[in-house]
């Protein structure tokens, strides 16, 4: 991160998000580590800070971002297909960072479980960046322009690189766990790179274990208070796999699998327009 350019808006934008969702996570540790506090930060204070800390990443963003890109979003697979949506586009970009941040913290259930899915969606979005910020590979494949993002790669390989040193010892048995503060920054992190290389729909798919994870939970809850039954043995869903007897190792290993998958399928996405 000391090699990236800290005069680029878009690092210090990063920089913020990063601190400041960690800083949640971090509080919400420290009550339920060190105060022994099960529940620590309630749901609602979690959120509403989730919510004013995404708000202002994306007013940032907008405020550092030429304003012909402002409030669009851009559809993969086909050929200038853009979506003004105006204002409603700091509603959009909640959804994306605060889904994204959550997202990840459900999947961070099992040893190793999500850390390998993060650095992938990072190694996926280093790419995107790049082309985005480079007039000449973004014209061939057709992408927005974004000035600037170049320095994104930078930030992205700090994280990629402290992902893997965590590997290194939360690998199964873990002896070090990410936690809230890892989980909650690092999924904001790679929401707000979506919204500022305006790749928001491919960080869905890149990110599509995330999303079947963050899914299964909405489908499990949505149905248990609607039908009184659940859909899965438990949720997310890797645990639901766990109930049917598989080991946590093949859970692990299987899911690595599925977002190695995702993220393949994500960067296609960019050259089949």
């Amino acid at each position: 991160l000391l090699w990236a350019d800290l005069t680029n808006k878009y690092v210090l934008i990063l920089i913020f998000c990063l601190l400041s969702f960690g800083t949640i996570g971090f509080v919400d540790d420290y009550l339920k580590v060190i105060k022994n506090n099960s529940k620590g930060i309630s749901a609602k204070l979690k959120l509403f800070l989730q919510i004013l800390s995404g708000t202002i990443v994306i007013y940032l963003v907008i405020l550092n971002t030429e304003a012909d890109l402002n409030y669009k979003i851009y559809f993969p697979l086909f050929k200038n297909f853009v979506l003004n949506i105006g204002i409603f586009y700091i509603i959009f970009g909640l959804v994306v960072i605060v889904g994204s941040s959550n997202a990840v913290n459900l999947t961070d259930g099992l040893d190793g479980l999500a850390i390998v899915p993060v650095i992938l969606v990072a190694l996926t979005f280093a790419f995107i960046a790049y082309v985005s910020g480079n007039i000449i590979f973004s014209k061939y494949l057709q992408l927005a322009y974004i000035k600037n993002t170049g320095e994104i790669c930078i930030f992205l390989g700090g994280m990629i690189g402290a992902g893997l040193g965590f590997l290194w010892f939360n690998s199964p048995p873990a002896k070090v766990f990410m936690g809230d503060t890892g989980s909650l920054s690092l999924g904001a992190a790679l929401g707000a790179i979506g919204i500022i290389t305006k790749h928001e729909i491919v960080l869905a798919i890149v990110s599509g274990l995330f999303v079947l994870e963050s899914l299964s939970v909405i489908i499990q809850v949505a149905s248990y208070k609607l039908t009184g039954k659940r859909v899965f043995q438990m949720a997310p869903l890797h645990h639901h796999f766990e109930k049917k007897g598989w080991s946590e190792s093949t859970v692990v290993i299987r899911f690595w699998i599925i977002a190695i998958v995702f993220a393949l399928v994500g960067l296609a996405s960019l050259k089949l327009r």
